[in-house]
């Protein structure tokens, strides 16, 4: 069944054959992680092509964890099977170094306990990734930012969760530069008043041209479609991430996809080029589809249940999904002709 929502519509080009392959030929100077953002700063010529993003550099199948998140592992099979972008959360050591790990303790996800910020550099390099679950000790040790980025470096996009202030964005963005790699990564902040806008405005200003930087809005606090559209134009951002509540296990699954999915929203999201993006991974002992309106991965994979997850959204103009399931999903956009090949040009 083919897909033609209303969006699609209005901007929609020929989609391509895909008797080739969606998956990136892999290259490390550049030229796949180029491809990719070409289309990420450029979302109304790309509408019929769901970018994938893979949460915490895709560490699951399902339920069951198979490889220690945010690490070197994740982000070689992401890139191998065509995901578009990775996900690396960042935060600092003790003496003031860029890292990436999830939590702000080490308990869960390493070999050592206590919080990442009490540790040195040095000292986390004695803290080996476990895979969760299985607790399976890997090889690897809790990485620096600029050793991850290293690792994507022109095999795929790497979006940045920044687990500090938004005023360590500048630095963020600096460790991209050294590394040649300012088409690299999307930086992000949540924005959700006019005193907010302006503290983007000015992080915005001091991460300089060149480094694609995203708003984050969430329905509890935003709701109008001029305001989303004039944050992009201000922040000249290629996407804008949604947050559609669903805090209540009680609560019904949003039918339409609320205010940050409305008809306004979507033509705001065309008029300033802007990709649409959801959130369908689960949160840890929250309800199912928590930030996707109940719409999420357990609801798409454990209870078959695709079309009223992926499709959703696609039809309200999502181009962008972050998944736990990227393998999976990027099946299903195939099947549907939702994935555009990727070919490397000069």
């Amino acid at each position: 069944m083919r897909l033609t929502p209303p969006i699609l519509a209005l901007v929609l080009t020929l989609v391509p054959s895909l008797a080739e392959t969606t998956a990136p030929v892999l290259s490390e100077d550049g030229g796949t992680a180029r491809v990719i953002a070409e289309r990420l700063g450029d979302a109304n010529g790309f509408r019929d092509h769901v970018m994938v993003v893979a949460h915490r550099a895709g560490w699951k199948i399902g339920d069951r964890p198979v490889r220690a998140e945010n690490s070197r592992a994740a982000i070689l099979h992401a890139a191998e099977i065509g995901v578009d972008m990775v996900e690396l959360d960042v935060r600092r050591s003790s003496d003031g170094v860029l890292v990436v790990m999830h939590d702000a303790t080490l308990d869960r996800t390493t070999t050592c306990q206590g919080e990442v910020a009490r540790y040195s550099l040095a000292a986390l390099r004695g803290c080996h990734l476990v895979v969760e679950g299985s607790q399976e000790v890997t090889a690897e040790t809790v990485p620096t930012l600029a050793e991850m980025l290293a690792v994507a470096r022109g095999r795929i996009l790497v979006n940045i969760d920044n687990k500090l202030e938004p005023e360590d964005l500048p630095e963020i963005a600096q460790v991209a530069r050294g590394l040649s790699m300012t088409d690299g990564v999307l930086l992000k902040m949540a924005v959700w008043d006019e005193e907010r806008l302006r503290r983007a405005i000015a992080v915005r200003a001091r991460i300089g041209n060149g480094i694609a930087f995203m708003p984050i809005f969430a329905d509890d606090a935003v709701n109008d479609p001029a305001f989303i559209e004039r944050v992009n134009r201000h922040l000249l951002a290629p996407a804008a991430e949604m947050v559609v509540w669903h805090k209540d296990p009680a609560q019904a699954i949003t039918p339409d996809g609320g205010a940050l999915f409305s008809r306004q929203a979507q033509a705001a999201a065309i008029r300033t080029n802007a990709h649409l993006w959801i959130n369908t991974y689960p949160i840890t002992d929250r309800p199912e589809g928590m930030v996707a309106g109940g719409r999420g991965d357990g609801l798409a994979w454990r209870e078959n249940r695709q079309d009223e997850v992926y499709r959703f959204w696609v039809e309200r103009g999502a181009t962008i999904i972050q998944t736990d399931e990227p393998e999976a999903l990027i099946g299903w956009l195939e099947a549907n002709a939702l994935r555009r090949p990727y070919t490397l040009t000069n």
